[in-house]
């Protein structure tokens, strides 16, 4: 659904004030970012004077469960190699600011061509893109197992009062979130319910809790993700297209990362992973190691030592 053209330059031009303001902020407060990421404590690397010589490289990244636990274990790698890592987490929008001013070397999580397509026609001329690790990427509009009576997207509309007129969607910036309330929404007519934005961490939270119960609740997910191995879920028929096709998760780095990151930029150009590897390690770093995903992405390592060895060959 397109806007007007108007509307949209006004909308383009609070978007990048906004962007330029926080990612200053973001940028400004590494620190509780490492924090909040598990990495406030400096880890010792087993080769200090790796090829990394202590340069330092900032990975940005986002609360989504794949790009978690895909920072912290490049983190874990690039430290073996002797470089200096930095977490430094940002909404979407400043981040992609971030990485075109500089500000961040580079981001393992942008989906393309749909999700982040409003970030990539803004910036990506002025950005690196690596290559791509994962390739069955998918929006999806979600419903526990034991919702029999809405089988599409459509059928939700004649449903509001039993979903109490909600949505339980994620983080406000994230494109999920920009394609249900401007393209799901409208194309089937779902003005009877409010799409909630929250954080993902808090959807998931409402999600496991209305199964626990057995209460109908629709939300917003994506593929890959663990919920689909854990919980009893499945994504609601999209028979108009409105969430795109399949998608690819690219690393995108700043410009000049790969004139100053030369050996990094070979590795993450060979960086693959398919849906058991991705899906079993965030099943160890996010459910089994909950709050210390740092431990869980090492415990993961260990245990499939082979391919984390070949990430740096």
């Amino acid at each position: 659904m397109r806007t007007g053209g108007l509307w949209r330059r006004l909308a383009v031009a609070l978007a990048a004030l906004v962007a330029t303001t926080l990612v200053a902020a973001g940028c400004g407060s590494i620190g509780g970012a490492n924090d909040a990421a598990g990495g406030g404590k400096k880890e010792k690397t087993s080769q200090e004077g790796g090829s990394g010589k202590g340069k330092t490289i900032r990975i940005g990244w986002i609360p989504w469960d794949e790009d978690v636990v895909t920072t912290h274990l490049w983190k874990q790698e690039l430290e073996k190699k002797g470089y200096k890592v930095e977490m430094v987490q940002l909404d979407p929008g400043p981040l992609f600011a971030g990485l075109a001013k500089g500000d961040v070397d580079v981001f393992l999580d942008t989906w393309l061509p749909t999700t982040h397509k409003t970030y990539w026609d803004r910036y990506g001329k002025q950005l690196e893109d690596v290559g791509v690790w994962y390739d069955n990427a998918t929006l999806g509009i979600t419903v526990p197992n034991y919702v029999k009576d809405v089988k599409t997207i459509g059928d939700l509309k004649a449903k509001s009062g039993e979903f109490g007129g909600k949505i339980t969607g994620i983080e406000a910036g994230a494109g999920l979130t920009s394609t249900t309330e401007k393209k799901v929404m409208p194309a089937y007519g779902l003005d009877n319910f409010q799409l909630a934005k929250s954080s993902t961490p808090a959807m998931l939270a409402e999600l496991q809790k209305a199964i626990k119960a057995k209460k109908p609740i629709v939300v917003t997910l994506w593929r890959p993700h663990w919920a689909y191995a854990k919980l009893p879920i499945h994504d609601l028929q999209d028979p108009k297209g409105t969430l795109g096709k399949g998608e690819q998760l690219h690393v995108v780095g700043r410009k000049d990362f790969g004139k100053d990151f030369p050996e990094v930029k070979k590795w993450m150009a060979g960086f693959k992973m398919n849906d058991q590897q991705l899906g079993t390690l965030e099943d160890v770093a996010l459910n089994k190691n909950k709050g210390n995903e740092a431990k869980g992405v090492a415990d993961w390592s260990k245990e499939n030592a082979d391919f984390v060895n070949g990430l740096t060959k």
